[in-house]
């Protein structure tokens, strides 16, 4: 039934719509609008170019109600008028220099009438001329004939006439010009050669491109053009002198350059490249002495040069570049042969050994050196010396050119190990030919020098609770000698064999260093202990040295808060509380005390309701463990409550107890009577518990004042050791919330408590939880402990 009658609507509204079709009224009205208008801009009022009656446009539901487009516009029911309701972009809506429009169709109701309304979008100046590229290379040839033509790229601009690319113009450049051709839809640039190009001249052209628009005032762009002129063959090669004069001694060696001539072609590529020969009508002799490198220009010697035999050579030779057809040109070297004495001395050296012990006396004789030349006379007359500066020395012998070396200081392997002896042997020829030869002298070790750690001090932190076993530390001390003078060997050295001396639980590497702990360490045992390495090398005698370690144990979270109160009579943490139903909010019920073994963070208590059976009566300070009531009691109340406590340190890992109190809420006449009795035992509880807090308090007011009379000792001494300090204080309603901490990489005491972290600083003067104190002091054992 239901489908059926949605039929019969369905066709009746269709009837409705063919009877109103007789009464159908359309018009059509055009309007024209530039582009990039902004939203809201009117365009035109619809109803009243239709004549509508701007009263009735809201009851008839005048609106847009079709065109693909009708998203860039919008009616406004009050007033009739169309406006521009998102910014139009012609280029992105048409193509082309035709009329772009955007067709609307509006209606109202009432009866139903149809308008159609044309939106004619023109165009404005909004884009400028580009290129696809920036930039457009071109290769062209110096001998490229007048007139050659180079078709550039066309620019293009969204705008449609008169708005798109109206002239090219270009940068001015004797050798081009421009010249456009026009198409059926484009101007076309093309980049005409007007002068024949020269390499050598100028080999590249850096051309502009400007495109310019019909706009007022019209908008551009620009086309690098990079034009590369290609060379030609058109230079041979010059030599950079007519005629090269140059001076050879005699018996110069095989491979020694005598000269090296340079031809330069302006050409570029193989048309520049040069290879150079020698004459073909040379001396035979020519071609056994001298050599010429084709490539490089370098005539180098090849055989024997000698005086005697000829006093000058002159050589023709011939450069030519590598262009089709090759170029060349020719040039004459002259090559004086200067005579010289030409016989360099002879060292003999005889060496009685090349290993000298450091700690050899002055005067020790390492080698005897005989020199010797061939040439007589004066230029047979040699000179001996050392060429630097080193702990040696040349002694004359009794007969010629004989010489004795030395040891003229002490020697250090340590400081030289190594000596490279250059002997120079010099004649008195004009000019004096010289040779040289070269001692190697090793220095042989001594052991002379003990083994050295970086530190006469150091310092180990170690957390407690450590694998037995493992290692713990590592010392490593080095030796200024080599192989086994250097060879370095450890050992803790062990106190008097009792039961007291740490050392005994500690095992080291003799030849690593590195220390291993037989034991576990327990911080609240023992906080700190010292113990001593020895490090003793090979040598024959040996040397030793020994290290102070400092080992500082660190507090870990391995002690479980200790319910001090409420305690029952069985041992359990648990309590019972009476108070007398008229009391008011805020009323003290009782307080949680706890103890924890641990300090610092790890010692820090809090206390959170873990179990109540009634959220808004009682509630619990977080820091301090009271419990007060948060309300007055009502008739409807409960006369018995059950509250669990749970207490738990700042520890990583956090460490947790539990506590009970039973609150009985009882009439004020029961409360009096129950009190005088429960003050009895609680006071005899509470004496003991005041006795351990007194006894506490008195000891952390003594250590403190010895820790202050130790600073003040320490800053007169000046001391710079650091390490670290925790001392306890009490406040003042029993509960110890606070410490005092030194951190030796701040170096500063700091006051911290439970509210602030151990970060948290204050100046002096000022009013926060932090006391700055500065590092003057010794080392210490650290200790802290937490009661809450």
């Amino acid at each position: 039934m239901d489908e059926q009658r949605r039929i019969w609507e369905y066709w009746w509204i269709a009837l409705c719509l063919l009877l109103s079709i007789g009464r159908h009224v359309s018009a059509q009205i055009r309007y024209s609008v530039p582009e990039e208008m902004k939203e809201g801009s009117v365009v035109g009022n619809i109803a009243k170019d239709l004549g509508l009656d701007v009263r009735t446009l809201v009851g008839r539901r005048f609106r847009i109600v079709s065109g693909s487009k009708d998203a860039f516009f919008q009616v406004n029911q009050n007033n009739g008028e169309l406006y521009i309701h998102t910014k139009i972009d012609r280029e992105t809506l048409c193509e082309g220099n035709g009329a772009c429009l955007i067709n609307l169709k509006t209606a109202v109701e009432n009866p139903l009438e149809i308008h159609y309304v044309a939106v004619e979008i023109t165009d404005i100046n909004d884009n400028r001329p580009s290129f696809s590229e920036q930039v457009q290379h071109y290769e062209i040839a110096e001998h490229t004939h007048i007139g050659t033509s180079f078709q550039l790229q066309t620019a293009r601009d969204l705008d449609a006439e008169p708005y798109s690319v109206r002239l090219y113009k270009m940068s001015p450049d004797e050798n081009f010009e421009i010249d456009i051709s026009n198409s059926d839809e484009e101007k076309i640039p093309f980049l005409v050669l007007r002068k024949p190009l020269d390499r050598e001249h100028k080999a590249e052209h850096i051309l502009v491109l400007t495109a310019l628009d019909g706009g007022n005032p019209p908008k551009s762009g620009t086309l690098n053009i990079t034009v590369k002129v290609l060379d030609s063959n058109d230079n041979r090669p010059v030599f950079s002198q007519d005629t090269y004069s140059v001076t050879l001694q005699e018996n110069s060696l095989i491979g020694t350059t005598v000269i090296k001539i340079k031809a330069s072609d302006a050409d570029e590529g193989s048309n520049s490249e040069v290879e150079y020969s020698l004459g073909k009508i040379l001396k035979r002799k020519i071609y056994d002495v001298f050599q010429l490198d084709r490539i490089t220009g370098e005539i180098k010697v090849k055989g024997e040069v000698d005086f005697e035999d000829t006093e000058v050579y002159k050589l023709d030779v011939v450069a030519s570049d590598k262009g089709q057809p090759p170029l060349s040109s020719q040039g004459r070297v002259i090559i004086k042969i200067q005579d010289i004495n030409d016989n360099q001395p002879d060292i003999e050296l005889t060496s009685l050994s090349n290993v000298v012990a450091e700690d050899s006396k002055p005067g020790t004789v390492i080698a005897l050196i005989s020199v010797s030349d061939k040439d007589s006379g004066v230029n047979g007359k040699v000179v001996c010396s050392l060429s630097e500066r080193v702990t040696f020395e040349l002694k004359p012998s009794f007969q010629d050119n004989m010489y004795s070396l030395v040891t003229k200081g002490h020697l250090d392997r340590e400081l030289v190990p190594h000596y490279d002896i250059t002997i120079t042997a010099t004649d008195l020829g004009q000019p004096p030919l010289s040779s040289i030869k070269t001692l190697s002298i090793l220095v042989a070790d001594v052991n002379d020098n003990q083994p050295e750690f970086s530190s006469n001090f150091l310092e180990l932190y170690l957390f407690e609770n450590n694998d037995p076993g493992a290692s713990i530390f590592s010392v490593k001390a080095s030796d200024k000698d080599v192989d086994e003078n250097a060879a370095i060997s450890y050992k803790i050295i062990r106190g008097a064999g009792t039961q007291n001396d740490i050392t005994s639980l500690l095992n080291i590497n003799s030849e690593t260093g590195v220390i291993h702990s037989r034991k576990s360490f327990d911080f609240e045992a023992i906080k700190k202990f010292q113990f001593h390495v020895l490090a003793t090398d090979s040598g024959s005698p040996s040397l030793s040295s020994n290290v102070t370690v400092n080992v500082f144990i660190l507090d870990q979270n391995d002690n479980v808060p200790v319910i001090l109160y409420p305690v029952s009579a069985n041992g359990s943490a648990e309590g019972v509380e009476e108070i007398p139903r008229n009391v008011n909010a805020g009323h003290l019920v009782t307080k949680v005390r706890a103890y924890d073994a641990d300090i610092g963070y790890n010692g820090w208590l809090l206390f959170s309701l873990q179990e109540v059976s009634e959220h808004s009566l009682f509630g619990l300070d977080r820091y301090t463990g009271q419990i007060r009531t948060l309300r007055s009691f009502t008739e409807t109340d409960e006369a018995q409550h059950k509250l669990v406590i749970l207490v738990k340190d700042n520890g990583n890992v956090s460490l947790s107890a539990t506590a009970t109190v039973i609150v009985k809420v009882v009439e004020p006449k029961e409360a009096f009577a129950a009190s005088d009795v429960k003050n009895a035992v609680k006071d005899e509880e509470e004496n003991h518990v005041t006795f351990y807090l007194i006894l506490t308090l008195g000891s952390v007011s003594v250590l403190f004042l010895i820790s202050i009379i130790v600073l003040i000792v320490m800053q007169c001494s000046k001391s710079t050791d650091c390490s670290s300090k925790y001392l306890q204080e009490a406040n003042y309603d029993g509960t110890l919330c606070h410490s005092i901490q030194y951190r030796s990489g701040d170096k500063r005491y700091m006051l911290v408590g439970p509210r602030m972290s151990l970060g948290s600083t204050i100046v002096p003067g000022s009013n926060g939880n932090t006391l700055v104190i500065p590092d003057r002091r010794s080392r210490r054992d650290s200790g802290e402990r937490r009661v809450a």
